[in-house]
Order: C-alpha cells, then structure tokens, then sequence
C-alpha cells in the first residue's frame, strides 16, 4: 500500500503545471528595447483560467533595476491597468507586480531595455591582474595532476564511458572532482568544460554532449567527491559551506573563488594530459555562478576557443556604489561598501567583468541572459558583454528570470556543438 501511495503522489506531481492565475506584464516593443528618453507603455492584466480577474488586488513597484522608487497598491477593477516609465541613461526599467488572489500572491514582471549596447561597467582591472593570476597559475602547476578515475557503469551508454575523476588543485591534498564523458569509439575529439552554478550538489555529467562526439568534463567546485548522497551536499550547503562565496573577501589569495577558478585551470589541464583530446577545439560553459567561471577560464586561458556564459553572476560588484544594480551576490548592495574598502579592492580581482576583458580574438563567445532576472540583474549582463572585443554573439530571452527556456537551452547547446567541432 506504501508503494502504491507513493507511485499515486509521484504521478500526480507529474501532472502539475503551472498556474491558474497568470500575471502578466507586456511592453509596447516587442524587442523590450528603447532608446534613452523614450517611453515605455507597460500593460498589466491578472487573468484566472485565461479571464480577466475583476477587483484583483495588486501590489506594483517600478522603477531602474534594484533601485525602483515608485511603489503602490492598487485595486484593479477590470484586471488591467496600463503604467509607462522612462530612463535618462542606459538601463533597465523594471516594473513588478504582486496580484492577491483567493488568499495566494502571484508575480509578474517586465524589465524595459534602455539602450543596452551602451552599458559600461563601473569596475576597474588592477594594473596587476593578469600577473596576478598568471602568477596563480605558475603555482599551481607546481602541484602535479595526480589524477584518479573510477568508471561508472550504471551511466554508461553503447556510446560514452562515463567516470568519476579526480585531480589535485592548487596544493597538495586539495582536489577537483568531477564527471568525464568520453565517446567510446576510438578517436581524438574537441571537449567542453562544463562549470557549475552556486551551491552544493552531486554531478551527472553530460553524456548528451559526448554522444555527439565531444569529451566533456563537468566539475565540481567544493573539493569533495561529485558522486555521494544527496543529505551529505545538504548538510554541507546548510553547514560548513553556507554562504562561500563571501569566505576570505578582503584577501584575494585566500578569497574562496580563488581555488575554484584554479580547478577550472587545472581542468583543462587535465583534459589535454589525461583525454584523448585533439588539440584543437575547446570549449567551456555555465550558468550564473558557472558563468562567471565560463568568463575566468576564458580570459585566462587561451585553449579555450569557445565559451557560452549564461547569466552570469559576479560581475560588476561595484555597480551598487553609485546607485545601479550590481551582480550576485550583491556585495555591496546593502551598506553602500562603508567599512570594506579592502572587500571593495579585493572583489575587482574576482569580477567577471575583468576576466571578459582579458578574451581576444581567437575566442569566440555566445551570451544569453533574462531582462526579468532578479539574481543576475542584465544590467550587468550586458555591460560584461559590451566589455568583450573578440568575436561574441548575444540573444537575451527577454521574459525569463533566473531560468532558462527550453530554445533557449537548444539553441545553446547547438550553438557550442557546432562552434567546438568546427
């Protein structure tokens, strides 16, 4: 009776989609783009089963990204209701909606594009930045690779071994731990680094890729094994390593990232020493925290000939100090920076902005990011993209937040296929 209970209850969540009330949010340009000084015409329409809800109570705020100065409660009497805005200099206006129906909240959101090829970022790259990080590297590399490898069987497909790896880090007894995926047949293949968002969590690896012929290497960050159970990732994210990407901010050897952007290194060093690799395509990719990975291990490595970085976070931390929104974790958000100006100079060497900088010509990179994104603000979206001076392709998806769209998932991977084999 326990298993039939359970097999009821898994089937009727599979069965749930979405929602009865709708929140939505529309501008009056299609592309949600305009220029500086114009206009945009939101309409806003709370609908029940695709009707429109009479008296709905909302809740509004509108205003630039994370900074939004007007704030209201209204009653909606038809369940429409019509607001513009506007913005002196490139940015995005962002209006949110709060619809209370039967008890429940709802959201909806737009965020209004204003000129966003002008976007420039705030921060600053030291005059020793890449010495510093050539530096880390140079010293890294001290440390041999020593790898490990356990095939996993029960992933394995007629096509793809997949394994568990392992590989020292930055110094001794500190290792990387990942997922490979290598195509069975015999052969030299291009291969794609796959980087991980924040958190703590086991790895499945991408089989799919490595299906198409590709090698791929999906890490994690943590220097722990990538394979354990699910309670043990938990205990560690609610213990020992909750809230990491703030350890160590005012000191940029010991900053938490600093191991991590290593292992991305010792990564590639591992594909090219340890895979039948052939030598030529390579890529990496990820989202949000994975993204600002993606934009480090480009900008410091130049094996790298593709790279797709999806919202990617930690760039443009300083943005906040003169009153614009900045990525996650939003460093300084809160305070305004008093008292860390030691946080302040250490965060520009852990900035994707920088990294972005560092990319050349040779490199190619593909960005797509969400306009409704509260965690990633595309504010910093596109002012890292606008850094880049190699060759770079953007198609944001305007309506999602911090997620992505099943095109959008397709049109990246196809896009990183057809650019790592070429």
């Amino acid at each position: 009776m326990f298993l039939l209970g359970m097999m009821v209850a898994v089937a009727m969540q599979a069965q749930i989609r979405g929602n009865s009330v709708v929140v939505t949010v529309e501008p009056d340009h299609t592309d949600w783009k305009y220029e500086v000084g114009e206009k945009v015409n939101f309409t806003v329409e709370v609908r029940c089963e695709g009707t429109l809800v009479k008296n709905a109570n909302i809740d509004y705020q509108m205003g630039p990204e994370m900074y939004q100065d007007v704030k209201k409660s209204i009653v909606l009497k038809d369940g429409m209701l019509k607001l513009t805005g506007t913005m002196k200099k490139p940015g995005f206006y962002r209006l949110d909606v709060t619809a209370h129906v039967d008890g429940k909240d709802y959201r909806g959101a737009c965020g209004a594009a204003f000129s966003p090829e002008k976007l420039q970022p705030s921060t600053v790259i030291p005059k020793d930045f890449e010495a510093f990080w050539q530096k880390s590297i140079a010293e890294a590399r001290k440390t041999e690779l020593d790898p490990t490898k356990r095939l996993l069987p029960e992933r394995c497909t007629k096509d793809v071994n997949v394994y568990e790896v392992s590989f020292q880090n930055e110094r001794w007894g500190s290792r990387t731990y990942g997922i490979l995926c290598v195509p069975v047949r015999e052969g030299k293949y291009p291969a794609l680094l796959r980087v991980p968002g924040a958190g703590v969590r086991p790895y499945g690896g991408d089989v799919y890729s490595a299906q198409q012929g590709v090698i791929t290497l999906e890490i994690g960050i943590h220097g722990i094994p990538v394979t354990m159970e699910q309670g043990v990732y938990d205990n560690l994210h609610n213990g020992a390593l909750q809230g990491y990407w703030e350890y160590n901010m005012d000191n940029r050897e010991k900053h938490y990232y600093h191991h991590v952007i290593m292992g991305c290194i010792r990564a590639l060093d591992y594909i090219e020493q340890y895979t039948p690799w052939n030598g030529k395509g390579l890529g990496v990719t990820g989202s949000s925290q994975g993204g600002f990975l993606t934009l480090a291990t480009a900008g410091l490595d130049k094996r790298i000939t593709c790279y797709v970085p999806v919202h990617a976070a930690l760039c443009d931390h300083t943005n906040s100090l003169k009153g614009e929104a900045c990525g996650w974790p939003h460093y300084f958000y809160w305070n305004k920076g008093k008292g860390q100006e030691k946080q302040i100079e250490t965060s520009r060497y852990y900035d994707g902005v920088n990294f972005a900088r560092l990319i050349t010509n040779q490199q190619k990179g593909w960005f797509s990011f969400g306009y409704n994104d509260d965690v990633v603000p595309p504010t910093t979206a596109w002012s890292t993209y606008n850094s880049v001076t190699g060759p770079k392709e953007i198609k944001p998806y305007q309506a999602t937040w911090h997620f992505w769209h099943q095109e959008q998932w397709d049109e990246w991977e196809n896009w990183l296929i057809r650019e790592v084999k070429s």
